[in-house]
């Protein structure tokens, strides 16, 4: 009996020094974030800065994009016309490839993407960084680190996540047309005057932004919080470097089905 009540005891204690890491971790995120947020406006006489995160961040991801969104589309396009076709609805086959793109599956996989290469990027240099006390030698010569080295990694990533997802939707709406049209047999007109007439630019176009945006902003939040405060050693870099990916990757998921419930209900 009083085994059994130690394991029960250990167990608890287990469950409550992980609730309370969890919680410390999401509150020093928090102040992290807001850190970040009094640095920003130091941006503003430093462009130069957000242009050469901009290149890093945003133009090194766009191969990435490319070729992922152009066999998501021509996937997308030769699933939805066997699944049209059993309904003879083959022709709604450019409303089905651009609303699919536009609303989920081009700002959601873009995320995924953005956080697997750009975020775990971002992530292992800070790590990298912080391992070689390059930030505490910044602070040294009073230079902030976050106005000099995070805050433009910050604006870079959330304003190459809805750029980013605007190719990558365009790349696979062409996609499915090469495999609608082109291999079969779907009227070019009819492909592309249904997707006009069924998507709707403020319903579906600036909903796909806005979660671009919102998709943006906590990926590259995460991953550079994670770089930030990794252990610095080599085994710390890659752990932060690993949980950064898997971090962003499930709250975009989840931060994806919120805000599509949320403009359900509003719609």
């Amino acid at each position: 009996m009083t085994s059994v009540l130690r394991v029960i005891a250990d167990l608890m204690s287990n469950v409550g020094q992980s609730g309370l890491h969890f919680f410390a971790r999401v509150g020093r995120s928090i102040q992290f974030l807001l850190t970040l947020f009094r640095a920003l406006p130091s941006l503003l006489p430093r462009p130069d800065l957000i242009i050469k995160q901009l290149y890093s961040v945003g133009v090194m991801t766009i191969v990435i994009v490319l070729v992922s969104g152009a066999f998501v589309g021509l996937v997308l396009g030769l699933q939805g016309y066997n699944v049209l076709v059993r309904f003879n609805s083959e022709s709604s086959l450019g409303t089905m490839v651009g609303l699919s793109l536009i609303r989920e599956l081009g700002p959601v996989i873009t995320a995924l993407l953005f956080a697997g290469r750009a975020g775990s990027s971002l992530t292992a240099e800070l790590g990298l960084m912080k391992a070689t006390e390059q930030f505490s030698s910044m602070e040294m010569m009073a230079v902030d680190p976050f106005k000099r080295v995070i805050a433009p990694r910050f604006i870079a990533g959330i304003i190459s996540m809805p750029l980013l997802a605007a190719i990558f939707s365009a790349v696979g709406i062409l996609g499915g047309y090469f495999v609608g049209v082109g291999l079969l047999g779907v009227d070019a007109g009819a492909f592309w005057s249904q997707m006009q007439n069924s998507v709707d630019f403020y319903e579906d176009f600036m909903n796909g932004v806005w979660k671009s945006i919102a998709f943006g902003f906590t990926s590259t939040w995460i991953a550079l919080y994670q770089g930030y405060d990794a252990v610095p050693t080599a085994e710390g870099v890659s752990r932060a470097t690993t949980q950064g990916v898997v971090n962003a990757s499930l709250v975009v998921l989840a931060l994806n089905f919120i805000i599509t419930a949320l403009t359900l209900e509003t719609n």
